[in-house]
């Protein structure tokens, strides 16, 4: 058996809470939830809702029907309102709204629903206008907190209304839908964005997300400073830790036997090392240190170097390793992808000048995480015996090469130029 979007797409559905409502965006992450409900039969309770397709009004109606187990999704706009050619497109006109007041999304919703609101443009072309970018959800806390959105340790950022600011000019037709729901919704389904659907497909609502395994909830919770680059929000550590130890079927790849992962499914992992290394942060942040190490472990247990080649994702897991005290295991990973991109590096700087110009992105990669590795094992997680000194070796050589490459390149541009 082998790891097949059967089997990431069912722990998308199985990230989410009964009855949810999962937003996605493209086909990969959209086509592989579709079998899994349809033909597997997983988790169709959950309504998969994808943001290009609510582009147009076929689409919406479908929405607007039961499907298996799933209800309707509540829109108030009616057909009429959002008919292809029909409000396609919003425009966020502040021109006349100088003190930026901000709107809740159901005053929004039925300002762009009331065609009287719509503006007359030169050759008689009516458009819709919305005179805000400022937006808020009122937020009933009683029942937020009977739904396991926020719990005691979120107080400090709890929030009565969720305010946000859509900094673009326009609004597709999915955006304003989207709205809609926001308004009709009132808190009673769990909001869910599939975190493959990027930051455009967010509406600037991930200061209010909480992560649950490959999705990210709405909440009421706004959430501080975010260093992770690689996250938005704020992450549901325990509802996390759950899904991924005990409800994520791995689909073959976690077997001791070597299988083969085509292009797609290990473009399909990168999401789920991503995660990985989410939920270690944020546990260590916690102090929960046990759980931050099971975590860990289980990450190299589902994607074994063997199936799953090691790349620049593993370095944070590697370094979470380091933090919590199990420089064992750190330096055995580490000592691998060391590896790997030493290899990487050394064919990089054996071509042609002309050739490794072409591949300096990918030299400048292989370096920065060489030498990041050396930092750990030399500096910020002093380690002993022959891993620095290799490390440390191994390093002082690339450097010397990396320096000498790039004045080849660069004499070699030169070169060129003077005989153009």
């Amino acid at each position: 058996d082998r790891y097949t979007a059967r089997d990431f797409a069912a722990n998308y559905l199985k990230t989410c809470e009964p009855n949810a409502i999962l937003f996605t965006n493209g086909d990969n992450d959209t086509f592989p939830l579709w079998y899994a409900q349809e033909v597997e039969g997983v988790r169709t309770d959950v309504r998969v809702v994808n943001l290009s397709l609510l582009n147009t009004d076929w689409y919406i109606n479908q929405m607007r029907r039961q499907a298996y187990e799933s209800d309707p999704v509540p829109f108030s706009l009616l057909e009429e309102k959002y008919r292809q050619g029909t409000r396609d497109v919003v425009f966020l006109d502040e021109s006349r709204n100088t003190e930026r007041r901000s709107v809740s999304v159901r005053q929004a919703v039925d300002f762009i629903g009331n065609d009287a609101n719509m503006r007359t443009m030169g050759g008689g072309e009516k458009i819709s206008i919305l005179p805000t970018k400022n937006f808020y959800i009122p937020v009933d806390l009683e029942k937020t907190r009977e739904m396991g959105l926020h719990t005691e340790a979120d107080s400090s950022f709890v929030r009565e209304r969720l305010e946000w600011r859509i900094s673009r000019s326009y609004l597709m037709k999915n955006q304003m839908m989207v709205l809609d729901l926001l308004a009709t919704n009132d808190w009673e389904r769990p909001i869910y964005f599939a975190v493959t659907t990027g930051p455009d497909s967010y509406l600037n609502l991930q200061n209010y997300f909480k992560l649950e395994g490959l999705a990210y909830r709405l909440t009421p919770v706004e959430s501080p400073d975010n260093r992770n680059p690689n996250t938005f929000g704020t992450v549901n550590t325990d509802r996390m830790y759950t899904n991924i130890m005990e409800k994520f079927k791995w689909g073959g790849m976690d077997s001791e036997d070597q299988i083969y992962m085509d292009e797609n499914n290990l473009r399909l992992t990168n999401s789920i090392r991503l995660q990985f290394a989410a939920l270690s942060d944020q546990l260590i942040e916690e102090e929960k240190i046990e759980m931050a190490g099971d975590v860990l472990d289980k990450s190299f247990e589902v994607m074994p170097h063997h199936n799953v080649p090691f790349d620049r994702l593993v370095v944070p897991l590697i370094e979470n390793y380091y933090k919590i005290g199990q420089n064992e295991k750190a330096n055995e990973i580490a000592t691998i992808l060391f590896g790997r991109y030493v290899e990487d590096f050394e064919y990089y700087v054996s071509l042609d000048p002309e050739w490794a110009s072409q591949l300096q992105r990918e030299m400048q990669m292989s370096y920065a995480i060489v030498q990041r590795l050396n930092v750990y094992v030399s500096r910020l997680y002093p380690q002993e015996g022959e891993i620095v000194e290799k490390f440390q070796s191994t390093f002082e050589t690339m450097d010397a090469a990396y320096d000498a490459k790039f004045r080849e390149i660069e004499a070699a541009r030169q070169g060129k130029s003077m005989k153009f």
